[in-house]
């Protein structure tokens, strides 16, 4: 029997904290973390978990009068998993965030969906190979190619 002592904290926070310290495709580091504290301010969260910040002043902008802006993700760090309306934000498309002007969903519009490829919820069309590689055969003028 393992011995657990009374105040150390359980096997699963001390692997987090080391994943905080040294991944950055699971979430922000410990770096960014102090960035965010000194250098940012909270604009607001997205649907998906994401938190978007912007600097308290432009005195590391990359433009002249532009502050910087970021997005820490929920989850896993992909740029698919920022959501049109955060996404036309951060470039500088919309002057101000969506928590303060919403944007306009025209109905047509399907709901944002993050990039599957690599996952097992991605497409897999007829004749994919993830699928058994059948497909319909060639019909019409097509002729392969054979070499001599």
């Amino acid at each position: 029997m393992p011995i657990v002592r009374a105040n150390s904290p359980p096997e699963g926070a001390r692997l987090s904290v080391l994943k905080t310290i040294f991944t950055w495709w699971n979430g922000a580091t410990t770096g960014i973390h102090f960035t965010v504290a000194r250098r940012g301010r909270l604009i607001g969260q997205d649907e998906l978990g994401n938190k978007y910040y912007e600097a308290r002043d432009a005195r590391d902008a990359y433009d002249p009068g532009r502050k910087r802006r970021w997005v820490i993700y929920q989850g896993y760090a992909d740029a698919s998993k920022v959501t049109p309306d955060w996404h036309g934000w951060l470039h500088y498309t919309f002057d101000d965030p969506p928590t303060t002007h919403p944007f306009a969903v025209k109905g047509w519009e399907k709901a944002h969906l993050p990039n599957l490829t690599g996952t097992i919820h991605a497409r897999k069309p007829q004749g994919a190979i993830s699928r058994g590689g059948d497909r319909q055969a060639a019909t019409g003028d097509y002729e392969a190619w054979a070499p001599d």
